[in-house]
């Protein structure tokens, strides 16, 4: 469906609402002089996203001797951070340069992008909380790691993390898909699940009580899981007093803790602006930098720290050097 048609259909259902399939975007308010610098800021971020992602993915994919648990379960986080921009960005793109009158977007393909922006948000949480696990095994029963950490745990762990945030996720979209819509206005930048029960004149009472608790034993989870495994991580590392134990611990474990608090940060600063309304366009900022900064810095972190991945980009350096 073109632009021009849905602008038709949007304009014929503006006096007719009710469960109307055309919806308009919000979008950010950006002057004129600030749509180009905004767009090749994003459009940047964006690409580097795809680069520096995939080709982390392929790196670990390519490089036998990067077919580690470690690594196996780390490329989760890529192939997350790719689909979760994949499915936002381009739109977000689009509609910058578009006047607000014309950001229509269908409501399948709303619904589409709040399922993935949801599983993105989620799936960082469970994705990192095995990741976690996998830190337990190696620093906390080292000799038992080649027979815990087998290929078939790797990939239970994986449709686990990607299992549980589905699940949770469709539950959150199917409670909201069940309410009539009496609007057709999204006041962000980007569909999501807020926005489309807000859509609704019906009562969200259970949408909201469903989305708390979702979000209560995500984070009570995540945070939990992440605190008692570096717990325990401490307590060894203290109480073996060997000095490569703890220089194996702070090289793994402060890779993923950093991600980890980046995410929890960007989560937090959106979750809080959400409370105050006069702040609403910090909020429609900050829910697309959640997408954007972690994503960014997920792949140079772990490139950085990671002794494998650095021995295999110099020797390719060097390669095309020669």
């Amino acid at each position: 469906m073109t632009m021009r048609t849905l602008l038709y259909c949007f304009r014929l259902m503006e006096n007719s609402t009710y469960n109307s399939l055309i919806l308009r975007l919000e979008g950010l308010n950006v002057s004129n002089e600030s749509i180009y610098p905004v767009f090749l800021f994003f459009f940047c971020s964006y690409l580097f996203i795809l680069v520096a992602n995939i080709g982390i993915l392929v790196l670990v994919l390519t490089d036998k001797n990067l077919h580690q648990p470690m690594f196996l379960l780390f490329c989760n986080l890529p192939l997350n951070d790719v689909l979760g921009n994949s499915i936002m960005l381009p739109r977000l793109l689009s509609d910058i340069l578009r006047p607000p009158s014309e950001r229509l977007i269908s409501y399948y393909e709303c619904v589409l992008q709040a399922f993935t922006s949801h599983m993105f948000g989620t799936t960082s949480h469970t994705i990192l909380m095995i990741m976690a696990f996998d830190r337990y095994v190696a620093i906390c029963n080292p000799l038992r790691y080649a027979t815990i950490m087998t290929n078939k745990m790797v990939v239970k762990l994986t449709v686990s993390a990607w299992g549980v945030a589905f699940v949770l996720v469709g539950i959150l979209l199917g409670l909201t898909l069940r309410l009539n819509r009496c609007r057709t206005v999204i006041t962000n930048p980007f569909c999501d699940n807020a926005s489309l029960f807000k859509l609704s004149c019906e009562s969200s009472f259970i949408n909201n009580i469903y989305g708390l608790t979702f979000t209560v034993v995500l984070l009570s989870s995540s945070i939990g899981s992440i605190v008692l495994t570096y717990a325990k991580i401490t307590v060894v590392c203290v109480t073996s007093k060997s000095k490569s134990l703890n220089s194996k611990a702070l090289k793994t474990c402060s890779t993923h803790l950093t991600v980890y608090m980046i995410m929890i940060f960007s989560g937090m600063s959106l979750i809080t602006l959400h409370r105050f309304p006069q702040y609403s366009d910090y909020t429609k900022h900050s829910g697309i930098l959640f997408h954007i900064v972690p994503c960014s810095l997920n792949p140079v972190i772990y490139g950085v720290q990671s002794k494998e991945i650095r021995r295999f980009l110099s020797k390719l350096y060097e390669h095309k050097k020669i």
